[in-house]
């Protein structure tokens, strides 16, 4: 239960961290064309990344950085295929949403993120999601409908169905990073951050954009670092402990801390659309946090490398020396095992039902 909360926690940090990153990237894009600030956002995040590791690398030992997992050969095309998705189409896609959006109704549409992640994770990748999962879903869109919906128009406006873009691309580059995320958060991170932002920068300055002053430039990299980079670490490493259909259920609260500093940013009095879309929204949260997943289960025989303590899924010794010092890293294999208790589809518990 207690490694639950700490993996809850991780996943709603990283939402806060996310959220609060929509109505600081609608300050810029008065100045600044969608692709230099999705550009900037993720080279800050990159380079920060860069030098945390760096410095991380340093203070490892020779055993530990032989320990350390790798990204494998076979993992690479998921890895460049969350780049593309989540570092590329989706942030241009909600630069440019937020050009004609207004800014807390652009945070309470990435609600639609955790629900287009959990649609497929079950429907492509066959994760399991429950009744209640699927019920907060459907809540969620159906808030998502009411608050791009514009009254005496013929749809959703232009801007909305950009930000609905952006979800459908982050929700691909989630289950994407599923398929790596037992690798070292912080490089899988670093790598989509330079890379991504290497691209938007590139195609900023194609279609004429200009770069910013310095000042600008770090306000929107040191944003990009917290909001993107540290963001997305966690996300990864929420990924590891709960599987990508309940990570998106969490971060699907990303929204709530938008919303929250847009209103401080820009004080306006909301539509009454608007609190309908945040009631089912809400609601819709709701029954994804209180759902509880139990039965019995049998691990098969599985080697990898990740972060891990010794609890009951990791019984195994150890051919080094070892100081009894917890977390640590380095290849193990899993006998298999059958028993019950509550669980997630996690790296662990990615078996059928």
């Amino acid at each position: 239960m207690h490694a639950r909360y700490n993996a809850a926690f991780t996943a709603l940090l990283a939402a806060a961290l996310f959220g609060a990153t929509t109505p600081l990237a609608k300050t810029l894009l008065g100045s600044l064309s969608p692709f230099m600030v999705a550009g900037l956002f993720y080279l800050g995040s990159g380079i920060g990344l860069a030098i945390g590791i760096l410095v991380q690398r340093i203070r490892l030992t020779t055993r530990e950085r032989q320990n350390e997992s790798r990204i494998q050969v076979a993992e690479v095309p998921w890895l460049l295929g969350a780049i593309a998705a989540g570092g590329v189409a989706g942030p241009a896609l909600l630069m440019l949403g937020l050009n004609t959006t207004p800014a807390a109704t652009s945070s309470l549409l990435l609600n639609l993120e955790g629900v287009f992640t959990a649609v497929i994770a079950w429907v492509v990748f066959r994760e399991n999601v429950d009744l209640q999962i699927f019920l907060g879903m459907v809540a969620i869109v159906a808030g998502g409908v009411v608050l791009s919906w514009q009254p005496g128009a013929a749809g959703a406006s232009t801007g909305a169905l950009l930000v609905v873009g952006a979800c459908v691309a982050w929700a691909i580059d989630n289950n994407l990073t599923r398929k790596v995320s037992t690798n070292d958060a912080m490089v899988i991170a670093c790598l989509k951050g330079l890379m991504a932002g290497c691209v938007n920068l590139a195609i900023a300055l194609l279609l004429g954009a200009h770069p910013p002053g310095i000042g600008t430039m770090v306000a929107a990299m040191v944003t990009g670092f917290a909001g993107y980079g540290v963001s997305l670490v966690l996300f990864v490493v929420a990924l590891r402990n709960l599987g990508t259909a309940r990570t998106g259920a969490y971060f699907s609260v990303a929204p709530l801390f938008g919303v929250a500093l847009s209103f401080i940013l820009w004080p306006e009095l909301p539509s009454p659309l608007f609190w309908v879309a945040a009631a089912l929204m809400a609601l819709g949260v709701w029954f994804h946090i209180r759902e509880r997943h139990e039965h019995p289960h049998t691990h098969d025989m599985q080697e990898h490398n990740h972060r891990h303590r010794h609890d009951e899924h990791h019984l195994h010794a150890h051919d080094f020396e070892w100081n009894s010092e917890e977390p640590h890293t380095h290849p193990h294999q899993h006998i298999p095992i059958t028993h019950t208790h509550a669980h997630f589809p996690d790296i662990h518990h990615r078996h059928t039902h």
